[in-house]
């Protein structure tokens, strides 16, 4: 009984960390994959990007100070978060307006309408993104072709479209077996159709490491549920590989890791405990090729995660981490 932990009244020991400087870092792990989006979708990616985070700020601002009569917060980064990862979520063609209004529902209804940062119960570039989905579905599924500009930075514009040229996603052609699915480099680089932040195997997985060694997230989520859908579609594969993609097709196409590391692991919207995480990830993982394989539509990751999301209150309630020096009785 002679060693015991002794607490001091506050102040604590403070680890340096704070909302807007992890906020910091989390834009810092985008900017791969931002710039594979610029390089193959030019100035589409680049105006979509402006405009959506402009807009979040903006609404961010105005909800706060005229409506919830508050101070604004929009100085802590997470406006600007969820304005780039809405856009990293859509095509580069989108009209401009059709973005305004994603952002107003992703920071209105998916942020504020719960009390702002902190207590939004699902992750709010997601919201806007399923709500424009569901309410654009013919602009929101037309993807422009790829562009290398090695040399010519922004593309040409025609028409509202990258060279006036569209195509379908890998997870499309796919679901409807039609053409010719891009091989493992090309979607290793992101020279593919899709939404232009979700492209780029490899600049999306630098941005992982870096997060993971700023110690911004843990690797339980990203692994975790990117682990699962390489399981069950490879289980799928096994037993049908002349229907069903193989496992490295799912996990370099898509939104999957884009979903798995940039949102999945919002801090807000996630489990708490490494119990809890893994049983999330699990979940999301399930839902996602679940959806994907025999759904009828061909990418499941957002509605995984907004799924969870729900589910994350219940996972938090039932796996709490184990209070020290309490000791459990049947």
């Amino acid at each position: 009984m002679e060693n015991k932990l002794l607490v001091s009244p506050s102040p604590h020991i403070h680890s340096g960390d704070s909302i807007s400087k992890n906020m910091q870092g989390v834009l810092i792990a985008l900017i791969p994959a931002f710039l594979v989006s610029l390089w193959f979708f030019g100035i589409g990616a680049l105006m979509i990007t402006l405009v959506s985070v402009g807009a979040c700020v903006l609404f961010e601002y105005l909800i706060q100070k005229y409506l919830l009569k508050v101070k604004p917060s929009i100085q802590d980064g997470s406006a600007i978060i969820t304005g780039v990862l809405l856009a990293f979520n859509l095509p580069s063609n989108l009209p401009l307006w059709i973005v305004v209004i994603g952002a107003l529902v992703a920071i209105g209804i998916g942020k504020m309408t719960f009390g702002g940062l902190g207590n939004n119960i699902f992750n709010p570039a997601l919201v806007g993104r399923v709500f424009l989905l569901i309410s654009f579905p013919a602009q929101m599924t037309v993807w422009p072709k790829p562009v290398a500009t090695r040399f010519a930075f922004f593309p040409a514009l025609q028409d509202g479209q990258i060279d006036g040229l569209t195509g379908a996603t890998p997870l499309s052609m796919i679901k409807n077996h039609f053409g010719q699915i891009p091989d493992t480099m090309d979607l290793l680089l992101g020279n593919m159709g899709g939404s232009f932040g979700e492209i780029g195997a490899i600049a999306l997985i630098f941005g992982l490491i870096y997060m993971l060694i700023r110690r911004i997230i843990t690797w339980h989520i990203p692994v975790v549920t990117v682990s699962t859908v390489a399981v069950f579609t490879g289980i799928m594969y096994y037993i049908n590989p002349e229907i069903y993609a193989s496992p490295v097709i799912h996990i370099l196409s898509g939104g999957l890791l884009l979903g798995a590391i940039f949102m999945a692991t919002d801090y807000v919207t996630s489990p708490m405990s490494k119990s809890g995480m893994i049983v999330y990830a699990i979940g999301i993982g399930l839902i996602t090729s679940v959806i994907r394989l025999f759904g009828a539509y061909p990418e499941g990751v957002s509605f995984a995660i907004l799924i969870m999301n729900a589910f994350t209150p219940l996972i938090n309630m039932y796996l709490k981490p184990k209070r020290f020096g309490i000791t459990w009785q049947n």
